[in-house]
């Protein structure tokens, strides 16, 4: 079993994964903290200066969207915040955010005082008692989980004592209400959207060590997915999406905290049912409209409501439960094609708003969100997943004496291992601007995003080994050396393992990318074009079709290169039709901000 490295462990370096960490921590600060605590000075009976009477609505200082006032999902964004933030501190160091977090928990502890010392929220008590009247109210167990989610972050990575005070308070009240609902409703404790809960119940138990925690995550086991799944039934087919991949996680971290081997078994049941059983779009996704599409009838919902990014964020976390348990580079496979295909592709360059949906249908355009008008889920799930990509590149296998290099990310390692002092900097082995999107004028297989140079520094000598994954997307030779001589890449179950004593040495690694189609399994005469595990966008307002042999898309696409005089790179990843009725430009679906633009097209023979 792999386990994961600490956030504090792991820097991202300069590249196109940390430009967009940058951009979401820039909005993460600029947010006001009276706004971000609106809901739950509201629900407190605290009078927001300046709000009492509201004489013009359009220039009040208020959140809008999902965190309006009138909206029954208010308030789900902060706890989002507070979870991000609390991963820039802990990766980063970042004072000014962590001042700004601890500021927000001794407002939100001075809220919970204010309601009586346990309850705390930004949506009243009562949406739980409609709950047990069997009436419709929008999600307030989903509300609840992200505030308790955000605190319990700030805790585990920010080091705020405060924060599980408050929660310790407010399982309190959850204890009492799910008591009474065991009495009068039982089903009450599995609607308005719980998935979320059986995992932070869990996680909080796994920090505790109380035994109330456990007692909630039991009370919030017993769900008629996991009795579906372990039937053998399709359980998700035209479900809501994003309702049920919180289950999976609640499960793993049942399975981590207890050991109980039917947990796993229901993580493993699941991923079988969203993606082995199911198939995927180019992109990763599997969904429509926010409901899992049926199996391999992915055509069938091609449109402009595919892949919700809470989806992508989510399945992600599942991938990685998985990933830490077996080793399985095709969850890393998965994992890497989401990053550049929903955490990038769906967060705008600009402003690092997200895209609800990523529209997939011909003549398409992406819709952004606002930074204070919107609040979808997506945008909660949008400040989370731009933090989390340090805790996806390095793994420890403490019983095989070896790092595992899962992702590859400009990043540096620093930690403590077997018995030596550790540090690996991972860089593209490219110059110029943005790193992972330019490549220097000069130089063979270095004009390559994926070309990377290792950089490894141990206190003194240790003999351990570093598994380097192999992506299933990998053309061709793999060129390795070792302190510049080269050597033979011999690949076991998906890595390649070098074990050596190390000390001061560098290793240089090339993994040969290629052009493929990817076609629909429903309507196999449509498909998309891939460029290693990056989706390609056509500048077309309109699937004018592609003739040519897709065993060998070199036949009809050349790669444009782009020479910018200002700073010398050359831009790459964008290619040009061919020998075509219509020729038009491809660049991957990340760079793709305001563009009309189209994924899929029909193969013309």
């Amino acid at each position: 079993m792999l386990k994961d490295i600490e956030r504090k462990n792991v820097t991202i370096l300069p590249g196109l994964f940390k430009e967009r960490m940058d951009i979401n921590r820039n909005y993460l600060m600029e947010l006001d903290n009276q706004c971000l605590l609106q809901n739950f000075y509201l629900e407190a009976g605290v009078i927001i200066p300046g709000l009492q009477i509201i004489d013009n609505p359009e220039n009040a200082h208020l959140h809008w969207g999902w965190e309006a006032p009138t909206c029954q999902l208010r308030g789900h964004f902060l706890g989002h915040w507070l979870s991000a933030a609390a991963a820039y501190y802990a990766s980063e160091k970042d004072m000014e955010i962590k001042i700004k977090l601890d500021k927000i928990i001794s407002e939100l502890a001075m809220c919970q005082q204010l309601n009586g010392g346990e309850w705390l929220s930004s949506i009243p008590e009562k949406y739980f008692q409609i709950l047990a009247e069997n009436r419709y109210v929008w999600s307030p167990q989903y509300v609840m989980h992200k505030t308790i989610m955000g605190l319990t972050d700030a805790y585990k990575y920010a080091d705020n004592k405060q924060a599980l005070t408050i929660v310790d308070h407010l399982s309190n009240w959850y204890i009492r209400w799910t008591d009474k609902m065991q009495e009068i409703n039982p089903g009450a404790i599995y609607n308005g959207e719980q998935g979320g809960l059986l995992e932070i119940w869990a996680e909080l138990y796994d920090i505790t060590k109380d035994g109330k925690y456990m007692q909630l995550a039991e009370r919030y086991s017993d769900n008629g997915v996991f009795r579906a799944l372990a039937n053998g039934q399709d359980a998700l087919t035209n479900e809501h999406a994003n309702a049920s991949i919180p289950l999976s996680h609640g499960s793993a971290k049942m399975y981590e905290v207890t050991g109980d081997e039917k947990w796993r078994k229901y993580t493993e049941l699941f991923w079988k049912n969203a993606v082995t059983d199911r198939g995927t779009y180019c992109t990763g996704g599997q969904n429509a409209g926010e409901f899992w599409v049926p199996p391999f009838k992915q055509g069938q919902f091609l449109g402009i409501n595919n892949q919700e990014f809470c989806t992508v964020y989510n399945m992600v976390r599942t991938a990685s439960y998985l990933y830490k348990w077996t080793g399985d580079t095709s969850y890393a496979d998965y994992i890497e094609k989401c990053l550049y295909n929903g955490f990038l592709t769906q967060q705008n360059p600009t402003s690092g708003m997200p895209t609800y949906f990523l529209p997939l249908s011909a003549g398409s355009r992406k819709k952004w969100g606002s930074k204070r008008h919107d609040f979808w889920c997506c945008h909660g799930t949008m400040v989370q997943a731009q933090t989390l990509y340090n805790k996806l590149i390095y793994f420890e296998d403490r019983n095989n004496s070896r790092i595992v290099i899962s992702q590859y990310i400009p990043s540096q390692l620093s930690c403590c291992f077997e018995h030596t002092d550790i540090n690996i900097k991972q860089t593209s082995e490219m110059s110029g601007y943005s790193n992972q999107t330019f490549f220097d004028e000069h130089g063979g297989i270095n004009m390559s995003r994926w070309a990377f140079k290792f950089e490894i520094e141990c206190s003194h000598k240790e003999d351990f080994t570093i598994s380097f994954r192999v992506p299933c997307w990998v053309k061709g030779d793999i060129v390795l050396s070792i302190n510049g001589k080269s050597k033979k890449a011999v690949i076991e179950d998906g890595y390649i393992n070098i074990k050596r004593n190390w000390t001061t040495d560098i290793v240089s690694l090339y993994l040969q990318n290629g052009l493929t189609m990817e076609a629909l399994p429903d309507m196999p005469e449509l498909a998309a074009v891939t460029d290693g595990p990056i989706v390609l966008a056509g500048l077309t307002e309109c699937d004018c079709g592609i003739s040519g042999n897709y065993d060998d898309p070199t036949t009809f696409l050349y790669p444009q290169t782009e020479h910018t005089y200002g700073i010398f790179p050359w831009k790459q990843g964008c290619y040009i039709t061919r020998n075509q009725q219509k020729n038009f430009l491809l660049k991957p679906l990340y760079d793709i901000c305001d563009e009309t633009y189209t994924v899929y097209y029909t193969c013309k023979k």
